[in-house]
């Protein structure tokens, strides 16, 4: 198509077998838009185009109607999203309706034949998330392999702390949970293959939790999306033959002393409380001196 709809909060550029969505960064701009900051939709992973009167008076809408599996961002979302929020939606003025009925026409055209089918494998890349993100009772990182949770003395559960820092290769991981920061239990949790999941995110190691009055973590989404395509792609064999191979723990880096000082104060308080035997609280500390 080769031409360019400008709306409220993005831009869409047709290409021959794409549509580039360049989300603006405005105050007013969704923040969940801000950090995408922008995504390649091919036609392919389409399976239909909306148009119609939008929310607010004097504004159209254009949705493009993504194929059931073809996009990680969505799946992960799990249908959480506010229409504010939906990526897939561009508003624009009401008088540039005829234009955007055009562009709905030329945009129908490109679907694919299987565009009712659900896709067989996803279609659109994961948005390029950030590698690390904080939570409310951690701080979750990604290198593309693996999922590492490393917990805050302020906010983590004692069981959390008792586990300890946890690295999940994508090769072990079945799936990915995430519930929106907006709402009252919010959280990203993966499921190990074969584990069973724990009733309460707060109580589980393989969960990070956002907190209420934490603020909403927009990071968290394209970041669960990024975990999500890989865990789809992955391997199990290779990647357990990998996981076998490599250090059990790993370590990118040296900590911060001041850092493990203080959570080794934290396990302190734990063991006076006596919610720590003295082999644990002596192991525990082992580990956090073993970082330095």
């Amino acid at each position: 198509m080769g031409d360019v709809l400008a709306g409220i909060h993005s831009t869409w550029e047709f290409e021959s077998d794409s549509v580039l969505i360049r989300f603006e960064r405005g105050i007013r701009t969704p923040k969940l838009f801000q950090v995408l900051g922008e995504r390649r939709i091919p036609y392919e992973a389409l399976s239909a185009v909306e148009l119609a009167p939008g929310g607010k008076r004097g504004t159209v809408v254009l949705r493009a109607v993504p194929r059931e599996g073809a996009d990680p961002l969505l799946e992960a979302a799990a249908g959480q999203l506010k229409a504010s929020s939906d990526p897939y939606r561009l508003v624009l003025p009401a008088e540039r309706e005829t234009l955007a009925d055009y562009y709905a026409t030329e945009l129908r055209a490109a679907l694919p034949e299987e565009a009712a089918k659900p896709a067989e494998h996803h279609l659109v890349a994961a948005p390029a998330a950030p590698q690390s993100f904080k939570a409310y009772d951690g701080k979750a990182s990604f290198d593309g392999k693996v999922v590492a949770f490393r917990w805050f003395w302020t906010g983590a559960s004692t069981a959390k702390w008792k586990a300890g820092d946890q690295f999940f290769p994508v090769g072990e991981l079945e799936d990915v949970e995430w519930r929106s920061p907006e709402g009252l239990s919010g959280h990203l949790r993966l499921r190990p293959r074969g584990a069973e999941m724990l009733a309460e995110a707060d109580q589980d190691p393989a969960s990070v939790v956002f907190g209420l009055g934490y603020g909403p973590v927009y990071e968290s989404l394209p970041f669960a999306a990024s975990v999500l395509e890989a865990v789809r792609a992955a391997d199990p064999v290779r990647e357990l033959e990998s996981v076998r191979t490599a250090p059990a723990t790993p370590q990118p880096h040296r900590s911060d002393p001041a850092d493990v000082a203080e959570r080794i104060r934290h396990l302190g308080e734990l063991h006076d409380a006596g919610l720590l035997t003295d082999e644990e609280f002596t192991a525990k500390k082992a580990e956090l001196l073993a970082e330095l």
